[in-house]
């Protein structure tokens, strides 16, 4: 059997016990220690395997109880009936993670618990062990400054296990109630320095963390008379009518009808203690950073709890759509709704990640989207902002639940009006100068289309096809007013002119523009192919380098990104791309007209040629040297333009090198070819002239050898050997070859591998033979 991959040896199944004392499976993940920057800590961290999101960010504190059980498994509490457990696939992984868990504690990794619990009944026996010691006050109007005392003296003790046996002795009695009676008492009789000590105790009792007195102080009988007591601060001159508030100013609205008592119900207990937590209690010390945590996790679990029953409601939901649907309905009562769902998909994003997939699945069901595409086509802002609040919810929880219902549309629509479309119309018309609602739908469709929200299996390919589907349908709706501003109606050549509402030069206008930067350099540092393309045939780097002549400097610095964007590719096309259509030049000018000003743009434009010398892009470089560099060798204060010439320098040296090189070797290649190609003709010219001395040729009379001329042969055998043979052709004439051996003898004879040449008989030639005894009496005459 192969052995366990580290990562299989840190894959965790997490479970919460919840409050009906049942495990809830949270989900598997890979698990990991590591210092949190925000919670100051080294923390446990799972990783979901289907989502990659978090699903357990837990700080290790040093007073909490670890306990390890069956090799594989750890278990502790993160609050008060709130435990935690991780089961571990490798006992490997269990033992790495136990020990990081002991090392944060100072603990000895053998052990198998870090901290020592007591049973609940075993701290009461010892409470009433030590009663003497541990003595609280009685709950009696003269002792309530005794009893703030000893509350304040236990919180400030460093050990858990006296406020543990404190928040015991509370729970177990009627002793909050007792005090909140004192609370009516005090305030009958306007004894103020009562109520300034009530303040204190209560706050105290709040600061023990302990879900038991929360549900004891919380509860519809005490919740008022805390928020009561809670108003006598000793800092304030005067008490807060908090309870005023609540009771006479603070409205519920039921939207629709909720008939579940029990909801109803939890719902108000959240809301004032969600008051109680924001307005009422004081921001905690460094030293009471932890003293809250309870309470927040309290709300926590009753907002998960409001989720739940309303998705378990099956005529709740049901009904809120059949009125969301309702064409007829005013803007009042339609803003209502929305609003209510708006907070209703904000309190389900404290669900765990099954439970809020489930919710959402049931929401689709509903069709909470054709209802989103019908009210953003609303005139009233509170409405189109609302349903925009929806839609970032939603596609934060199930991105690709929603590319499949756009692509649907898109196949089932007749008129054309998509809803991605509607988006970007909304986002390039949002009338607010500080654009909320164009950032949040710009962030609405990048979750759209980030590559690691879009899922690929062997059966289907969705990335490559809503992408396909992005890029032709939908890109150029959300981009056009970057194409009809930098239109040649709007701008002469590269600068841009005017400052109306169609011009860069305008606020709100070089706002929306810089977003749409935003998007496209995203889409260019994840979309390298899809986006490529759409550059390159539309001309768009050029269009966007227009905008650098813009007079804000954060739209500049997004064109520039843009660009920057593009080039840290690395990719040829598009260096080719620049360098073919000059595109540096608005870049070089911008530098030029700032100046000496030492500002983000001056840094943006040095980064940019500082990256191409550091990564030495070639192609990019010479174009540069050969363009600019003598406008920008006079700026000494960095390196980066002198750093360039040297690049281009030894760029250029290492060229003529290569080409030196090239040609010597060349030149050996072509004279060793030639050399060759005439040992080869000299080869054969060879063989043919064996073949034809081989041929039988008719002897003629006058060729018989007489005595004389073997001896003139013998006599002179350095003559014979300084003649050459000429072999015949079949055409009767005589062939000459030449070698380089030969050209020492006959420079003339090497221009040409061989040549032919006739043979004559002349008559003048053949009377001078005759009277030439020592020569044949024919012999062959070679003509020029």
């Amino acid at each position: 059997m192969a052995e366990s991959t580290m990562a299989d040896k840190c894959r965790v199944k997490l479970y919460s016990l919840n409050r009906d004392q049942q495990w809830d499976d949270l989900g598997t993940g890979h698990i990991s220690s590591a210092y949190v920057e925000h919670l100051q800590s080294v923390c446990l961290l799972v990783q979901s395997d289907s989502s990659e999101a978090l699903i357990l960010e837990s700080k290790i504190n040093s007073n909490t109880p670890y306990q390890r059980q069956q090799e594989t498994l750890i278990v502790w509490s993160e609050a008060e009936g709130h435990g935690m457990a991780l089961s571990f696939q490798d006992a490997e992984g269990c033992q790495q993670i136990w020990e990081d868990i002991c090392r944060v504690q100072g603990k000895d990794p053998s052990v198998s618990i870090t901290q020592d619990l007591l049973d609940e009944s075993d701290l009461f026996d010892d409470i009433l062990e030590t009663a003497d010691v541990f003595d609280l006050p009685s709950c009696e109007l003269g002792n309530l400054e005794d009893i703030d005392d000893f509350v304040s003296s236990i919180l400030a003790l460093p050990l858990p296990i006296h406020k543990e046996r404190l928040a015991l002795i509370l729970e177990n009695g009627n002793y909050i109630k007792n005090l909140l009676q004192l609370f009516h008492t005090c305030e009958d009789q306007g004894d103020t320095e009562g109520l300034h000590h009530l303040y204190e105790i209560i706050k105290g009792i709040l600061f023990l963390n302990k879900t038991s007195l929360f549900e004891i102080m919380f509860s519809d009988e005490c919740i008022m008379d805390v928020v009561g007591c809670l108003e006598y601060d000793p800092a304030m001159a005067q008490p807060k009518r908090h309870r005023e508030f609540l009771t006479q100013h603070a409205k519920f609205k039921e939207v629709v009808p909720i008939t579940d008592c029990e909801l109803t119900q939890k719902i108000h207990q959240t809301y004032r203690v969600q008051y109680i937590h924001d307005i009422l209690m004081p921001i905690p010390s460094l030293f009471e950073e932890n003293f809250l945590s309870t309470l927040t996790t309290f709300i926590f679990l009753n907002k998960v709890e409001i989720v739940r029953m309303l998705h378990e409601d099956d005529n709740f939901l049901s009904e809120v759509f059949v009125q969301l649907r309702n064409e007829t309905i005013d803007d009042d009562k339609q803003r209502e709704l929305l609003f209510f769902f708006k907070e209703f998909c904000k309190l389900s994003q404290t669900l765990q990640p099954p439970n809020k997939d489930a919710l959402f699945k049931t929401l689709m069901h509903l069709g909470i989207l054709p209802v989103l595409k019908t009210v953003m086509s609303r005139k009233d802002l509170q409405i189109r902002s609302a349903a925009t609040d929806i839609l970032t919810y939603l596609v934060e929880c199930s991105p690709s639940m929603i590319r499949e219902f756009i692509m649907e549309e898109a196949q089932q629509s007749v008129d054309g009006k998509l809803f991605i479309n509607l988006i970007s119309e909304q986002m390039i018309c949002d009338t607010d100068p500080e654009l909320g609602g164009a950032i949040h739908l710009m962030e609405f469709l990048r979750a759209l289309i980030h590559p690691e929200n879009i899922l690929s299996t062997p059966s289907k390919c969705e990335r490559s096809e809503f992408l396909y589907f992005f890029y032709k349908h939908c890109i150029q709706n959300f981009i056009a007013p970057l194409f009809a501003i930098t239109s040649e109606n709007i701008c002469e050549g590269d600068n841009v002119v005017g400052d109306d509402k169609n011009s860069p030069n305008n606020y709100q206008t070089a706002g929306l523009l810089s977003l749409i930067l935003e998007l496209l350099t995203f889409c260019v540092q994840h979309h390298t192919c899809y986006i490529k393309n759409y550059i390159l045939s539309n001309d768009l780097l050029r269009r966007v380098l227009i905008l650098m002549s813009s007079k804000h400097t954060f739209l500049t610095l997004s064109a520039l990104r843009f660009m920057r964007g593009m080039i840290g590719l690395k990719d040829e096309l598009y260096n080719y791309y620049i360098i073919k259509g000059n595109l540096f030049e608005p870049v070089v000018n911008a530098f030029l007209k700032n100046g000496t000003r030492y500002n983000m743009l001056n840094s943006a434009v040095i980064e940019l040629f500082e990256y191409i010398r550091v990564e030495n892009i070639k192609s990019l470089v010479i174009h540069i040297v050969e363009k600019f560099y003598k406008t920008l060798e006079s700026i000494e204060y960095v390196q980066t333009f002198k750093g360039l010439k040297i690049r281009y320098d030894e760029e250029k040296d290492q060229q003529n090198q290569i080409r030196k090189n090239l040609h010597s070797m060349l030149y050996s290649q072509i004279l060793c070819r030639g050399i060759r190609v005439l040992e080869k003709k000299e080869k054969m010219c060879i063989k043919e002239d064996s073949k034809e001395e081989e041929a039988v040729m008719p002897p003629l009379e006058d060729d018989f050898p007489d005595p004389y001329d073997k001896f003139m042969e013998t006599k002179n055998p350095k003559e014979n050997e300084d003649k050459v043979d000429l072999p015949k052709t079949s055409s009767g004439s005589y062939k000459i070859s030449s070698s380089p051996s030969a050209g020492g003898a006959n420079e003339t004879s090497s221009q040409s591998s061989s040549s032919t040449v006739g043979l004559k008989n002349d008559p003048d030639d053949e009377e001078k033979d005759e009277g030439d005894e020592t020569s044949p009496k024919k012999k062959p005459h070679l003509s020029s």
